[in-house]
């Protein structure tokens, strides 16, 4: 062992920890983050809400810009906490304005290498949709979902669910007084740039529920991003036990991958499935907190050409769908390198969007979005591992 790397060695044991950021942090995080600097006890309900508009409504990345906090407690939040963002190692903008973030987190611990996600911002003339991850990989392996062919690394911090949410407002200009891209789209109108978020990235949700719900409620929190729970969605393929959690706790709306209307064939779709099947799944879907017609749970179904787009399976769809308020977004199913699967017919999905329809059901079908950057439904999955790979490999030994 060299003597430089002794000294590498020794300086990283005694080296200091590295600030910590409170962007992304929870009211109770920037609580107690105060008590740390010594705030009085009187002062933490004053200073919290300070941070929390400068933070979440301004979008500021540093405290000297806190302009109603004085210089000198600035400076002592300075000394121990930052407002860094997680890095972004790649963005990239598909013909249709979707855009996709490759976000590399800090380690959770100094022998963890540092993780990446992916999130998508999706605009629309009307609206702007934010596809946030919960987890790095994911738990499951829907046999359809790019995603569920990574591995699992570790469920995502509420504030790392936040920070995605907080680095797309930034690069779209969503904070005031920064301007948006020249190089996109975003919609028109006057609205927020980000007006509405999906929990349909990568991971399931429900697998990471603490956090999850930590983050919907700094999302929907009036004070600072301020997004109404009506416009967040939290996607999952069916962890039955957590549904009435979900609805009582954050009030957000719901989304089912349901995918198949045969416990036979969501077994292979949604593995998932063997565990909480297709009837336990809807009774809770029946008994879901707050759902109505005005809060419909939406039922996703990706169409795939010979597996599940017959007219037979059209019609046990509204068979048991019957009693619960309802809506069925039929999805195109969005090809990914060595899928086995293929995208129904055009023809087949619109029969199936018929029958659906006639029964009384909304039954949209989804435009595909992003797919020339591979951030379609299904298809989020970070190619960073592989190109790494192939680097490495070119490099003469």
């Amino acid at each position: 062992m060299t003597a430089s790397t002794l000294i590498d060695s020794t300086a990283e044991a005694v080296a200091p920890a590295p600030s910590r950021s409170l962007a992304g942090a929870t009211r109770k995080e920037l609580a107690a983050a105060l008590l740390e600097i010594g705030a009085p006890e009187r002062e933490i309900r004053m200073r919290s809400a300070q941070l929390w508009h400068w933070i979440y409504h301004q979008g500021v990345s540093s405290f000297d810009d806190m302009l109603n906090i004085s210089k000198v407690f600035r400076a002592k939040l300075a000394e121990r906490f930052t407002l860094t963002r997680p890095q972004i190692v790649s963005e990239q903008l598909s013909s249709d304005g979707t855009r996709k973030w490759l976000i590399r987190l800090a380690p959770s611990s100094a022998r963890d290498r540092a993780a990446e996600v992916e999130c998508v911002y999706i605009p629309d003339t009307d609206r702007g949709t934010l596809c946030v991850s919960s987890q790095v990989g994911c738990t499951l392996t829907c046999s359809f979902c790019h995603t569920g062919t990574q591995q699992f690394v570790r469920n995502l911090t509420a504030q790392e669910i936040i920070a995605q949410l907080i680095i797309a407002r930034e690069r779209l200009g969503d904070f005031p007084g920064r301007a948006p891209p020249q190089d996109g789209i975003v919609p028109s109108g006057g609205s927020r740039f980000v007006s509405n978020i999906v929990f349909m990235g990568m991971g399931e949700p429900l697998y990471n529920f603490d956090n999850v719900s930590d983050a919907v409620a700094v999302f929907s929190d009036g004070d600072g991003l301020s997004l109404s729970k009506r416009r967040i969605t939290v996607s999952t393929a069916g962890v039955v036990p957590r549904l009435p959690d979900l609805g009582a706790k954050t009030g957000a709306m719901l989304a089912i991958s349901l995918h198949a209307v045969r416990d036979d064939l969501r077994d292979t779709l949604v593995p998932l499935n063997k565990k909480y099947p297709i009837a336990e799944l809807l009774q809770a879907c029946r008994t879901y907190p707050g759902a109505s017609n005005a809060r419909r749970i939406t039922f996703e179904y990706v169409m795939l050409k010979g597996i599940n787009d017959s007219p037979a399976e059209a019609r046990e769809l509204v068979r048991l769908l019957k009693g619960i308020p309802a809506k069925i977004n039929l999805i195109p199913f969005n090809p990914w390198p060595g899928t086995a699967y293929e995208c129904s017919d055009e023809a087949t999905i619109e029969a199936f969007s018929d029958i659906v329809f006639n029964a009384g059901y909304a039954s949209p079908v989804r435009t595909p979005r992003g797919r020339d950057i591979l951030a379609a439904c299904g298809q989020l999955k970070s190619e960073t591992e592989k190109l790494r790979a192939r680097a490495l490999l070119s490099i003469d030994p």
